[in-house]
């Protein structure tokens, strides 16, 4: 039987101005272990996600929202858009192509409230931001096709890798059958201009650098058929990303270890559209069947924050100009995670 936690403080859990974050909230984070259990009640819904996009378009004059298509259980997929200029570099953030890999998408629905405040006054000037928040909504809805009986979270549903017919959207970036692909790369990658994309991802908790659990990793492509200059931005987006996380003192990322194929977003539209990617893939799912990728919900703050902190930086630094410049040397002597054997944290 699984135990009921206590919920968190919706609020406070999801908000810029939370409690500071401690230097060791990478290895406190708590792993599902039997001991928690992971609560969905607390992360925006699909129909909540709407109506938060809506509302923010409201109050922000910058902000417009896009229907770019509909999921295969009908679903509006969103694209926000922030584009002041066309001929501003433009950057695309992805999240949840995986439907339980949300906290990317709390962070990049706080970063959205934040692009609407005087913090961000002047910086959508010089760079076009899009943003889709939620890619595979039956996945994160669990409204799907196949069972889900052995998923661990409980709460008012249960969030799946998959869509509604099982598919991994992120293996679809080649024959593009999916109606949520399709509507990616017909309505967003084609028609815009774009320059650079992070990926936001989730992995699994026991990921570690120089005998340090990782708050997540990073990775350009890695397709021998990458344009070297494209190769080039993607390693120089992952150096604004490594600088700004690994110097907070909570963040700790390691080198994530992927493959070449190029049905996977991050090698496939790098080669197809020229633009400069980059794979984030976050500490600990919301959800899974396999309970050692679930990660407790004490460390939804920092993994939301961290989120927060790559957009912000990667915004800035396209914005000023500063990219150009980064160092993109670190890349060879980054370790690649590797996975904990032990089960002590």
């Amino acid at each position: 039987m699984k135990k009921q936690m206590i919920t968190l403080a919706a609020a406070g859990a999801l908000l810029l101005s939370a409690a500071p974050l401690q230097a060791d909230a990478v290895g406190n984070g708590p792993n599902y272990g039997g001991n928690e259990t992971i609560n969905t009640s607390i992360l925006h819904t699909y129909s909540e996600l709407a109506s938060y996009l809506q509302k923010q378009e409201a109050k922000q004059q910058d902000m417009e929202l896009e229907v770019i298509g509909q999921s295969v259980k009908g679903r509006d997929l969103y694209l926000v858009k922030y584009m002041k200029n066309p001929e501003n570099p433009t950057i695309l953030f992805l999240t949840q192509q995986h439907g339980n890999e949300q906290l990317t998408t709390e962070g990049a629905l706080e970063f959205i409230k934040h692009l609407g405040t005087g913090k961000m006054k002047g910086v959508t000037d010089n760079v076009n931001i899009l943003i889709v928040p939620m890619l595979n909504p039956d996945g994160a809805m669990g409204d799907v096709d196949f069972s889900l009986d052995d998923y661990v979270a409980s709460g008012d549903r249960h969030l799946t890798r998959y869509n509604a017919l099982g598919v991994d959207l992120n293996r679809d970036h080649v024959t593009k059958i999916q109606p949520e692909t399709q509507a990616l790369h017909s309505n967003v990658m084609q028609k815009y201009d774009i320059d650079y994309m992070i990926d936001l991802h989730h992995q699994g908790t026991r990921s570690e650098r120089d005998g340090e659990l990782v708050s997540g990793s990073i990775l350009y492509p890695t397709t021998p058929n990458v344009d070297p200059e494209v190769l080039e931005g993607s390693k120089k987006l992952g150096a604004v990303v490594f600088d700004a996380v690994d110097s907070t003192g909570w963040g700790h990322l390691g080198k994530y270890v992927g493959g070449t194929a190029e049905t996977i977003s991050r090698n496939g539209i790098a080669v197809e559209y020229g633009i400069s990617t980059l794979l984030f893939e976050m500490r600990g799912m919301s959800d899974h069947e396999y309970e050692p990728y679930v990660l407790g919900q004490k460390s939804n703050g920092y993994l939301i924050k961290q989120t927060i902190t790559t957009l912000d930086s990667t915004v800035r630094a396209i914005a000023d100009g500063s990219i150009e410049t980064k160092d993109t040397s670190f890349w060879d002597t980054l370790a690649e995670q590797r996975n904990r054997q032990s089960e002590d944290e």
